[in-house]
């Protein structure tokens, strides 16, 4: 029996299978890429999974913060061992509820995303006698790089458009029970290649240090985002950026001359770079099928399982491997055919991909869909037509460290 299959035979199918030793050399990799003592955001939306936090945390000075934009997140990272001074609380929606779950369980770094959003940090802090920092998040005019997802330069709920800021900063500089530390730009995620991402980081940069000569916003602490890419659903390795410290470098000396002293602190952030290769999700094939000339190869993972931030109503690029055989373009076509992979749920919609190359399967086989790691599970309709949660397996050296599964109750008030 393969590890796969012996796998999916102790602990059900669908199954997603994470790798910690993938994710600390992803750290490591993408904080040698970075200039030296640049701060690292994990980005929990990516996969909130308080072991993956946990390695991604780490024990040395070299490790990442965490990112995150709920109250759920929060409880993941406090279990992960992150303290709430190493937390930045995100999020263009934050309720007096969740602040105050925040701001109590010692969260003091805030992301803001509107003068309200900042009056509402000051208040809930003020209720709990503190002050917190807040970066100003900008939603610059211009933008660099060409992306799949653009944050910056349109009408947007997030971040407080720049050519408003030099209005707002009286009033926004003194807001009861918050210190105005700084900036956070998010301009872009998954750029295409290391060219568009320097050059974005280059106007981000760029941008930051005019919005301080001409605002006077005070940059003690200076986030310029991510847009570190990672493949998803399909074969593929996880990109480096040889060049990407070098150039930073060069930038900031620019920019803020005193950076290396810390002048300001200098973050990014990052999720499924840091993830998307950890993971993998098997599933088994349930049912095979014709109908009207095409093949139907239905699964017992679908949308419910696997890809929601795709977006509803499109394609996943979703591959399948079959024990180590990996099937994506340029594939030896031998031993192929070309079909519809389904999920198993009672919709239309529950399409994973067309027109698909695959192996020649039958019901039973286990199939494994790579580079799962980051937006699987968590980012997917789970609870759409009840049925239960993929379980969750962690690995380190081969061996199975934890494995959990998680559930659906209704409580009644």
């Amino acid at each position: 029996m393969s590890r796969n299959a012996d796998l999916v035979a102790q602990y059900g199918s669908p199954l997603y299978v994470y790798d910690l030793d993938r994710v600390t050399a992803a750290r490591d990799a993408l904080l040698s890429s970075l200039p030296e003592d640049f701060k690292l955001f994990f980005s929990f939306k990516a996969n909130p999974h308080p072991e993956i936090a946990r390695a991604l945390r780490g024990d040395g000075e070299r490790g990442c913060l965490a990112e995150i934009s709920s109250t759920g997140e929060l409880a993941a990272a406090l279990e992960a061992g992150f303290h709430g001074s190493q937390i930045l609380y995100t999020g263009p929606g934050k309720t007096y509820e969740e602040l105050r779950i925040a701001i109590g369980a010692g969260v003091a770094s805030f992301s803001v995303e509107s003068p309200t959003d900042l009056q509402h940090v000051g208040e809930v802090a003020t209720e709990h006698g503190v002050e917190v920092d807040c970066l100003l998040r900008v939603n610059s005019a211009t933008s660099s790089a060409a992306t799949s997802i653009r944050m910056t330069g349109t009408p947007s709920q997030f971040g407080i458009d720049s050519e408003t800021l030099p209005e707002l900063m009286p009033e926004m500089s003194a807001v009861p029970g918050t210190r105005l530390a700084g900036a956070h730009l998010f301009s872009l995620s998954n750029a295409k290649d290391e060219e568009g991402l320097v050059g974005e980081f280059r106007h981000t940069i760029s941008v930051a240090a005019g919005l301080q000569r001409e605002t006077g916003l005070p940059i003690r602490f200076l986030d310029i985002g991510g847009g570190f890419a990672a493949p998803y659903l399909s074969p593929g390795e996880r990109p480096e950026y040889p060049n990407l410290r070098a150039e930073l470098e060069v930038i900031l000396d620019e920019h803020f001359p005193r950076w290396r002293e810390g002048v300001p602190e200098i973050a990014c952030e990052s999720g499924r770079h840091l993830v998307g290769d950890a993971g993998e999700l098997l599933c088994t094939v349930v049912n095979i099928k014709e109908s009207r000339g095409r093949k139907f190869v239905i699964l017992d993972a679908g949308i419910n399982t696997l890809g929601g931030m795709s977006g509803l109503g499109r394609l996943l690029p979703v591959s399948v491997r079959l024990d180590d055989d990996a099937l994506s373009e340029g594939t030896d076509p031998a031993g192929l055919e070309v079909a519809t992979l389904a999920g198993p749920l009672c919709t239309p919609g529950d399409l994973l991909g067309t027109n698909v190359r695959l192996p020649v399967l039958k019901v039973g086989d286990v199939v494994s869909i790579p580079n799962a790691g980051a937006y699987g599970m968590t980012a997917s309709l789970l609870m759409f037509l009840g049925r239960p949660a993929p379980a969750e397996v962690v690995m380190r050296g081969g061996e199975v460290v934890s494995a959990s599964r998680v559930e659906f109750v209704r409580k009644y008030s």
